[in-house]
C-alpha cells in the first residue's frame, strides 16, 4: 500500500514539475526577443488601434495579449489549459482589459477531450488528427500527450455574444483551426489562422469557410517571423496555392484574412 502511495505521489509530483518546466519554457522563448516583439508590433498594429476589441483563441503564455495591450486594445484570451489559465491569471489577471475563458473554441457548444503536452503545451489539443498527423513527422519528434481533460467548448459567435464584435480574432487551436471558424457567423473585420504543413488540409478548409464570410484579401507569415510574405494582399485561391507549394520543413505560419474596403 506504501509503495503504490509513494508512485502515485511521484507520478503526480513529477507531471506537475514537468508542467512548470514546459511553461517556463514557453515564457522563456515567446517573452525573450526583443526583435520578435517589435515585429509583433507592427504587424498587429496593423489590425487593431486603440480601444479595439480583440480575441486571442488558444492564448498559450499570452504573449500576443501583451502585444495587443501595448497596442491599446482590450482582449478575450481563450485558454482551456489550468496551468496556461493560472499563467495568465498571474500576468494579467489584475488588468480590467483582459477577460480570460477558461474555454476551448469550436463549431457548437458542448465538452471535449484535450490532450495536454506537458513538456510542450504549445502543442496541447483537442484534435486526434493533428496528434496522428504528428506522429513520426519531421520537425515533430519526441512530442508526446500523455494526459487527458474535459474542457468546455463555446463557439466564436457565444464569445462575441459575451463580450461584443471583435476587431481581429487570432486563432492558435492546433488542428482545431477549422472547427473553430465553423462556429462563426458574423464576421470580424480581419482574423489569422494557425496552419501546419502537417495538416495542410485543415488551413485549406479555414480558407474556404474565410471565403464564405466574405473575407477577400489573405496574406501569410512564416513560423514566428511575424512578416507578411506577400508585399500585395492576395486572393483565396492564391493563398491557397501559396500553401500548397511549401515545403514540409516550413513546418508551420499564419495565414491572415481581411474582409473587403479594410485597411491594407
Amino acid at each position: 500500500m506504501h509503495a503504490v502511495w509513494y508512485e502515485s505521489w511521484y507520478d503526480r509530483w513529477y507531471d506537475s514539475w514537468r508542467t512548470i518546466r514546459g511553461v517556463a519554457r514557453s515564457l522563456r522563448i515567446y517573452y525573450g526577443n526583443g526583435e520578435r516583439r517589435a515585429a509583433m508590433d507592427r504587424l498587429y498594429g496593423s489590425f487593431v488601434a486603440a480601444g479595439d476589441l480583440a480575441f486571442d483563441i488558444g492564448a498559450h503564455v499570452g504573449d500576443r495579449i501583451a502585444v495587443l495591450r501595448r497596442l491599446g486594445a482590450r482582449v478575450v484570451a481563450v485558454e482551456p489549459q489550468p496551468a496556461l489559465v493560472k499563467t495568465l491569471k498571474l500576468l494579467y489577471g489584475r488588468d480590467r482589459a483582459v477577460a480570460i475563458e477558461p474555454v476551448a473554441i469550436g463549431r457548437g457548444e458542448g465538452m471535449a477531450k484535450f490532450h495536454l503536452n506537458v513538456d510542450n503545451p504549445t502543442v496541447s489539443t483537442a484534435s486526434d488528427a493533428f496528434r496522428e498527423a504528428a506522429a513520426g513527422a519531421p520537425g515533430w519528434e519526441g512530442q508526446t500527450w500523455t494526459r487527458t481533460i474535459d474542457v468546455p467548448v463555446i463557439t466564436l459567435d457565444m464569445l462575441a455574444a459575451r463580450h461584443g464584435a471583435a476587431a481581429f480574432i487570432k486563432i492558435d487551436v492546433e488542428g482545431s483551426e477549422s472547427e473553430a471558424l465553423a462556429g462563426l457567423t458574423r464576421p470580424s473585420p480581419a482574423l489569422s489562422f494557425e496552419f501546419t504543413t502537417i495538416q495542410r488540409g485543415v488551413a485549406e478548409a479555414c480558407v474556404e469557410r474565410c471565403a464564405e464570410l466574405g473575407y477577400t484579401r489573405y496574406n501569410a507569415a512564416l513560423g514566428e517571423s511575424h512578416i507578411l510574405v506577400h508585399r500585395d494582399w492576395v486572393s483565396a485561391e492564391e493563398i491557397t496555392g501559396w500553401l500548397r507549394s511549401l515545403p514540409q520543413s516550413a513546418n508551420s505560419g499564419d495565414i491572415y484574412a481581411r474582409l473587403p474596403g479594410g485597411a491594407a
